[in-house]
């Protein structure tokens, strides 16, 4: 649900609702996957983050990687980063991904976690990279 503002000095240009940009695409719903891993509350990525890391390259499927194990990974270090700043609602944190098998090749990823409210003003989560702030 949206605000209805009354003050005429108000005048909204534009708006585009967190359930708008999952349904373009732009933001990921994860929350299920995020769920088994213990989160709470909705839990949305950027299309650059899944595009870009969450995705395995080609050529990594026979190296154990999947969207899952990847998705795993990024909450892992979400949830350890979280632990250490209880009091933020924004946090920095790196996550390791594999981005090519031969030559073995890791990319240290500096991911952003924003807790907010949602459409409907209860708590939610986005992960995205800095680019996508």
């Amino acid at each position: 649900m949206m605000q209805v503002f009354d003050d005429p000095m108000f005048n909204m240009i534009f708006s585009y609702t967190r359930k708008q940009a999952i349904e373009d695409g732009n933001l990921i719903d994860v929350t299920e996957q995020a769920k088994e891993a213990g989160f709470k509350i909705p839990v949305a990525v950027s299309l650059n983050l899944y595009d870009g890391y969450i995705k395995p390259p080609e050529g990594l499927e026979g190296e154990g990687q999947s969207i899952e194990g990847r998705l795993h990974d990024l909450f892992t270090m979400c949830m350890l980063a979280m632990q250490e700043n209880l009091d933020q609602s924004r946090i920095n944190f790196q996550v390791l991904f594999l981005m090519s098998a031969e030559p073995r090749k890791l990319e240290e990823v500096e991911v952003i976690c924003q807790c907010g409210p949602d459409d409907d003003m209860k708590p939610c989560i986005t992960l995205m990279l800095p680019d996508d702030d």
